[in-house]
Parts: C-alpha cells; structure tokens; sequence
C-alpha cells in the first residue's frame, strides 16, 4: 500500500484556507498541514519529519510572494513539487508560471482562486500516479 499524500496549504486568508481543506477533504486527501503564512509554512516544513509531496501556496502572502517560498521550499528539499494559486488574472498567472519554469522549479501549474478540484485532481493523478486519494483517508 502506498503511503498517503501530503500536502501543506499555504494561504493568508482563513476563509480561503478553510474552503481549499474542504476541497482537498472531499477529494480524499486528509494528511493536510496548513500555514497562514511564509514564516510558518517554512516552519511547518522544517518540523515535518518528511518532505511534503505537494504545496499549495497562494501568491499574495503577507510576508513573502508565494513563488519565492515554492522556490526556497524546494531549494532545500523540502516539498516534491507545488500549485500556486492567486486572484491574478491569466496573463499574470501565465507570466509566474513562466519564471517558475526558468528557474527549474517543480510548479505544477498556477491556478486562479479559489481552488478547484476538478483542476487539481488530474494534476495530481499526472504527478504522483502511485498516489490515490483514496489512500490519503486515516
């Protein structure tokens, strides 16, 4: 049996952090961390015992742009591959998933908010196939 999915959610807004759980609960998925902000995702990641599979992180956080933290995060190994997501209209969503690529970073797309499962749930099937939702129940 495959271990469960982690994922961390990195979102400033309570309401949005609660609605992006429920989704990610309805989907299956309940080894959730969460942070309202930079500073405490990178704390969360430093006290996890292992890498996160996935961080879903919004761009606007009051601390730190959600793609510096994805950057960072992954620098030091810390999550396997991320989401940003953001009220930004598409050219901008388009133009961050652009410099994510240039600098290699493992983003898995950028999405508008709020989240959307019907979005999320063929990227994660495409990026961790040895991964099911179902699993991820405790």
């Amino acid at each position: 049996m495959h271990s469960p999915l982690r994922i961390l959610v990195v979102e400033d807004h309570s309401f949005q952090l609660i609605a992006a759980q429920m989704v990610l609960n309805q989907l299956g998925y309940y080894h959730l961390a969460q942070a309202l902000d930079a500073e405490e995702a990178l704390q969360a990641m430093q006290n996890a015992a292992t890498p996160f599979d996935l961080l879903l992180c919004d761009q606007n956080l009051p601390d730190m742009p959600g793609l510096k933290l994805i950057e960072r995060a992954c620098a030091s190994g810390k999550v396997r591959a991320a989401v940003l997501f953001s009220g930004v209209n598409d050219a901008e969503l388009a133009a961050l998933a652009s410099e994510a690529e240039s600098k290699a970073l493992p983003l898995l797309a950028c999405l508008s908010k709020p989240i959307d499962g019907r979005k999320l749930t063929p990227l994660i099937a495409q990026h961790f196939p040895d991964r099911e939702a179902g699993l991820a129940q405790a």
